[in-house]
């Protein structure tokens, strides 16, 4: 399909300009229509081959789009009237353009989770299951409830995730920043004295005017030098299974971020297995569809070696013990669930105490972050000043003897 960048207007004579696939001018009028849009004029943009900036459907539009949901089908407007509702108010031109697609493969006869599924990008597998047991089961309103609040659980997770990342990453920019300052316009002042002293200078002095020779003269590879890395390393990522699976194992493993970001994803684990499951999931479909949930390729390995003990005759929380890759209060909790006959309930419980540790460990995490660059800072400061004023006192020692 080519991709028309057009101009309309709708049933309030209000123009609204956007972009949409369409096969052909005919086909791109008819679109329209079933959005109840007028078309003015349009012109072909050529194929639809990234979506970013305003097309990109975000987290915030799905819970809209759940909560708008979950309000009309409770009060029990049909699922096709309440998709017309909420494409009439949408203002996100690409996320309007599914909803009409979907009201049109609904029209056709398909259910809401088979149109859901003709989306991957946008309602991924477990979002389509879980409508697809709302279905079923006839509790569509509940479903969409519960992935509203999931999703805001997301968001929040998100979040505080950010954090952890964010506040390192600025502060040691800043100490990276000063780091360059003091090599390149500092240190060559106060070395250039000390090296017109004609004395032997200590080893950490000859140290402190290598480094300093490196940014002087190299210093464009000090500041491409961690871009590359961090482009080869996205690449590297992207490109090689494997290397994505040594990165998920070592980031785990990571001096306190790597336990607060094992926490979050057993957190997110534990949170969609107790929903899928109360909606009437199987249990081998709520892991199966947990492997691509948690996003850390070695956790997803052990959820799948959990899958194949179960479906080989173990019980859930025997399998999940043998792996050896959960901790004790999550094995427990699966252990009363199996034995209650309330996994779901049992889960929720995991999931209520994550997110309370979470939140203490972030916190506990930041309050450390702080020193630590302090420290870091001070170190370069104390070699410097060392570096610089060791050899000074060393001659104004000379000059008193």
């Amino acid at each position: 399909m080519a991709l028309y960048s057009y101009s309309s207007m709708n049933g309030a004579g209000k123009v609204v300009k956007g972009v949409i696939d369409a096969a052909n001018p005919a086909d791109l009028e008819l679109r329209l229509r079933r959005m109840d849009l007028d078309l003015i004029d349009s012109k072909p943009t050529g194929q639809r081959t990234f979506t970013f900036g305003s097309k990109k459907i975000t987290r915030k539009d799905l819970i809209n789009f759940c909560f708008h949901m979950e309000q009309l089908t409770a009060a029990g407007v049909s699922v096709l009237d309440g998709l017309t509702d909420l494409r009439d108010s949408l203002d996100q031109p690409r996320f309007r353009e599914i909803v009409a697609d979907m009201i049109e493969d609904i029209e056709g006869g398909s259910q809401l989770s088979e149109a859901m599924l003709r989306h991957p990008r946008v309602f991924d597998q477990a979002f389509s299951s879980l409508v697809t047991a709302g279905e079923q089961s006839g509790k569509l309103s509940d479903v969409f409830k519960s992935l509203s609040e999931s999703l805001k659980w997301q968001d929040e997770l998100a979040s505080q995730t950010k954090k952890i990342v964010m506040y390192p990453a600025f502060v040691g920019t800043i100490v990276f920043g000063v780091t360059i300052f003091l090599m390149i316009f500092l240190v060559p002042q106060l070395t250039g004295f000390i090296k017109n002293m004609g004395q032997e200078l200590p080893f950490h002095t000859k140290a402190l005017i290598f480094v300093s020779d490196i940014f002087i003269h190299f210093w464009y590879v000090v500041l491409i030098l961690p871009v590359a890395i961090y482009v080869g390393l996205k690449l590297t990522l992207k490109n090689s299974a494997k290397a994505r699976y040594r990165a998920d194992v070592y980031v785990l493993r990571i001096w306190l971020v790597g336990p607060v970001l094992h926490k979050i994803i057993l957190a997110r684990f534990v949170t969609f297995f107790a929903l899928m499951y109360a909606s009437g999931i199987t249990i081998l479909d709520c892991i199966r569809l947990s492997e691509g949930i948690v996003n850390n390729l070695h956790v997803a390995a052990g959820l799948r070696q959990v899958r194949q003990l179960i479906s080989e005759g173990q019980g859930v929380t025997a399998a999940f013990q043998i792996t050896g890759m959960f901790p004790p209060l999550v094995i427990r909790m699966l252990k009363v669930g199996e034995a209650t006959g309330a996994l779901d309930n049992a889960l929720r419980n995991v999931a209520y105490f994550y997110n309370r540790d979470i939140e203490d460990m972030i916190e506990r995490v930041q309050a450390l972050i702080e020193p630590v660059m302090t420290v870091v800072l001070g170190l370069l400061l104390g070699w410097i000043m060392l570096s610089v004023l060791g050899p000074i006192y060393d001659t104004i020692s000379k000059i008193k003897t």
